[in-house]
């Protein structure tokens, strides 16, 4: 089979490779030409484990290709997927398909025999309908199909993800399109994975709905987490505890500084949006935005208590800036609103985070960036976990204490443990932890 991926992001980039290591031949369009002088290098423009190395094996065997002109690879293709960005629109929080309208308005001319054209971007319900529609108005003699193929990669993990997924979800009401999307991915299926086919608008609003769960699903253990300090529980025996039940699955029952990236913090605003025009209230869902929002701001308090109730003339030692590890992506990272909060109040911030300097430098003027953790940590009156990369955990407290001018630990990610860091001679502050 002949793929056509319209943008060459974080979903369209991965889906690309993935596509390719199963054999399908594969052109990946974009019109960044930064970007793809470097992929055509094998060189990824967003830090994903394992990509770089897929790409290149992929790029020697002549499986994948990146290009800038979208006609040839329009018509050549059984499959075009949209792989655009829906970003957030200002002022409404309703997803913006600028981008994808902009695309099918550009591959409408080079269809050519029986296409079947893909969302592979999370768009709204109905958006499928009215690419069709589009499509129909701009090429009334073309013959294709229009389905909805979300994704539900994490990023950190998400060639595994694609490769080995839980469930592939195809809408479509299309015959023809069927049986093209069923050979797509014979290979999973192959494998055991399942593929379901559903309705347009089923595909569509799962894809949200399922971001919506997750998100509650972290905002309530953050709830949850409070109460735990309040009655003296503690959090991690409390979900362990529930999580062992089948019905609820330990997943995403870690407490924090709640949820950001690239998908939760959009999705819920527009499926909040979706209901609001279809006059169907989803009270629960706006209580986990609301709930999410207040969660960054309490955790700046809570660093300005760990330090006597004032950061102010304090030296902050932030470790992970990034909304989770594995990753360099800092779209509504929790350090986007806590930094800027303890930096408004007074206090000081140095930085070290694996992978987030490049795309954190701009958005958090004033931090001084450091190549470790531990200089990170030189003077500082007090060590913030904010994103818990897997090197953070190995950190040797007795040196952190001995760099440090302060003693406060405030780990946002409880990836410390309470008894070794007071061992060390720290002074420390978890989340529901007693």
């Amino acid at each position: 089979m002949k793929i056509c991926m319209i943008g060459a992001g974080y979903v369209g980039l991965v889906s690309a490779a993935c596509f390719s290591e199963f054999g399908w031949n594969v052109t990946c369009v974009d019109k960044d030409e930064g970007r793809l002088g470097d992929m055509r290098k094998g060189v990824s423009p967003i830090y994903e484990p394992g990509l770089d190395d897929l790409m290149v094996r992929n790029m020697k065997a002549g499986r994948l290709s990146f290009s800038g002109d979208l006609g040839p690879a329009v018509r050549d293709a059984d499959v075009v997927f949209l792989a655009v960005g829906t970003p957030m629109r200002r002022g409404d929080g309703y997803a913006d398909l600028s981008y994808v309208f902009a695309a099918v308005d550009e591959l409408a001319p080079y269809l050519e025999g029986f296409t079947v054209i893909t969302t592979k971007s999370t768009v709204p319900v109905g958006t499928s309908r009215q690419i069709e529609a589009r499509l129909r108005a701009l090429r009334p003699d073309a013959k294709f199909a229009v389905c909805s193929n979300p994704e539900f990669l994490r990023e950190g993990s998400a060639i595994q993800d694609f490769t080995h997924p839980d469930r592939v979800l195809v809408g479509t009401d299309s015959a023809d399109g069927r049986k093209v999307m069923e050979k797509l991915y014979k290979p999973l299926s192959l494998r055991g994975s399942p593929v379901m086919f559903v309705s347009r608008e089923s595909a569509e609003l799962a894809k949200y709905a399922a971001n919506a769960f997750l998100a509650m699903k972290i905002s309530f253990i953050n709830e949850i987490a409070d109460l735990c300090e309040d009655v003296g529980a503690d959090v991690q025996e409390v979900a362990s505890a529930i999580g062992k039940d089948r019905r609820i699955g330990d997943k995403f029952l870690h407490p924090g500084p709640g949820y950001g990236g690239s998908c939760f913090p959009k999705d819920v605003s527009a499926i909040i949006r979706t209901a609001r025009e279809a006059r169907s209230p989803v009270s629960i869902i706006e209580q986990v935005e609301r709930v999410n929002h207040e969660r960054k701001i309490a955790c700046a308090h809570r660093i300005e208590r760990a330090l006597g109730g004032s950061v102010r003339g304090k030296r902050i030692a932030v470790l992970g800036v990034t909304f989770k590890p594995n990753t360099d992506d800092m779209r509504d990272a929790p350090s986007l609103v806590i930094v800027p909060m303890l930096q408004e109040r007074g206090a000081t911030v140095t930085a070290f985070d694996p992978q987030g300097e490049k795309h954190g430098a701009p958005l958090l003027p004033g931090v001084q960036w450091c190549a470790s953790a531990i200089e990170a940590l030189d003077g500082a009156d007090a060590l913030v976990v904010m994103t818990e990369w897997n090197e953070f955990r190995a950190l040797d407290l007795e040196a952190a204490k001995a760099a440090m001018k302060g003693d406060v630990v405030v780990d946002l990610r409880n990836i410390f443990h309470p008894d070794a860091a007071r061992a060390a001679g720290l002074t420390y502050t978890g989340i529901g932890r007693r």
